[in-house]
């Protein structure tokens, strides 16, 4: 069982990617001088990629235990 490990330790580091970027993303947008409008219109987009890294990197998380469970 230590694939699981290995694909859980992959699919978490592809979650903490999304969310730096997320995090980036979130600080280019404020530093970008929008107004209230835009700047909400622009996190709105962020935020949908923002979870589902949250959803991947628990996801690994997981993956990573029961690989060391099963092990």
């Amino acid at each position: 069982m230590e694939y699981l490990i290995w694909i859980g330790t992959v699919l978490s580091l592809l979650g903490l990617i999304g969310i730096f970027w997320s995090i980036y993303a979130v600080i280019r947008a404020r530093r970008a001088g929008l107004d209230e409008a835009g700047l909400k219109a622009r996190l709105s987009r962020i935020l949908p990629v923002n979870m589902m890294a949250l959803l991947v990197s628990v996801l690994g998380l997981m993956t990573v235990i029961l690989g060391i469970a099963l092990r």
